[in-house]
């Protein structure tokens, strides 16, 4: 296998060249990172075969924190999964159940029982959940814990179940319907197994990476796998193999999201997608990933909607037939759009 090869593999396993369902997306990249709900959509829009709805993304998701402890999008049948028992991710003493410096247990436990009781009754919204707190006592130190804009007593109560952000703009809570968190094990070799079904041909240090593990403890799960091995370029690449061996061209342009899938599925200065030197042209300093132009099977820039124009910072200079290409691809992702490129 080469390269190319293992890229046309990759897009169709991530549902860039196979649209799917939301969930089924969803489930098979083990959901998409959500900590801007734009990114999200557009990430999951791209993958799917019909258009999703202006005022809807499907039924029976949620949004919480799973994957590397970082806030995504999931069907809510994989709340056992992604919240299963002895999670090792950090959490702060605000975003725990027990005291911190702006507020004692028995107080934080008081107030983790209203916030469920009044979503149970229909105050939703984060503004109305906190109005109702200070209603009930809660003070501005308190506050700063209970209320953190970070998690807080919020994300204690998503870390363990009990409530789950709704899929919207505004910030609004649900209850989470009852369920039995899966084992440790179990759970870690469901979510490796999706990574080396929907991820792979994908390296070691690729699935390290992605999960936020060490290699030693990556090699450990794929020891339970039935995984294939594969060297692309001298380098040992893993697949769990799923019958397919048959796999479309690669597009001409895809307009990846913030944050998509494709970014964060490998070892940034080893992806089969991003040149090593344009690496901080999509990765910021800051965390930011930014929503790349994907060409032919590599990144080759930017994009971002400035004003309702569509802004293109190229890495490295394009013919113009080539940018008529991306312009097209706009056209057809976006709809009739002014586009402006920046060049390198």
């Amino acid at each position: 296998m080469d390269k190319q090869q293992r890229i046309r593999q990759i897009l169709y396993r991530q549902h860039l060249t196979a649209p799917a369902d939301p969930k089924t997306v969803l489930q098979d990249l083990n959901g998409v990172q959500a900590q801007f709900l734009g990114n999200a959509r557009h990430g999951l829009q791209i993958r799917c075969s019909v258009p999703l709805p202006e005022d809807s993304w499907g039924d029976g998701l949620v949004k919480s924190w799973s994957v590397r402890g970082t806030m995504h999008l999931f069907a809510e049948e994989d709340l056992p999964l992604f919240l299963h028992k002895d999670r090792s991710h950090f959490l702060r003493p605000v975003d725990r159940m027990k005291a911190d410096k702006f507020i004692p247990l028995e107080r934080k436990r008081y107030f983790a029982a209203f916030l469920v009781k009044c979503i149970g009754g229909g105050i939703e919204e984060r503004e109305a959940l906190k109005a109702a707190c200070m209603a009930e006592g809660l003070t501005e130190e308190e506050a700063k814990s209970v209320f953190d804009p970070w998690g807080g007593t919020i994300r204690y109560l998503c870390e363990s179940g009990q409530i789950a952000y709704k899929v919207q703009q505004k910030k609004a809570f649900r209850l989470c319907p009852d369920f039995a968190p899966m084992e440790r094990e179990e759970a870690l070799l469901e979510m490796a197994g999706r990574y080396f079904r929907h991820f792979g041909p994908a390296t070691v240090k690729d699935a390290a990476y992605y999960f936020g593990f060490s290699q030693s403890a990556v090699k450990e799960l794929m020891k339970k796998l039935p995984l294939r091995e594969q060297v692309i370029d001298g380098v040992p690449c893993y697949e769990l193999e799923d019958g397919q061996d048959d796999f479309p061209d690669i597009p001409d342009c895809i307009f990846l999201s913030g944050f998509d899938q494709l970014m964060l599925g490998y070892d940034k200065r080893q992806s089969p997608f991003l040149r090593p030197v344009f690496v901080s042209g999509i990765f910021s300093r800051a965390g930011i990933v930014m929503p790349g132009v994907l060409f032919r099977g590599e990144v080759a820039g930017r994009w971002k909607m400035d004003g309702g124009k569509l802004l293109i910072t190229l890495f490295a200079p394009l013919p113009a037939s080539n940018r008529e290409i991306i312009a097209d691809a706009a056209a057809y992702t976006f709809g009739p759009v002014q586009i402006s490129f920046v060049e390198p």
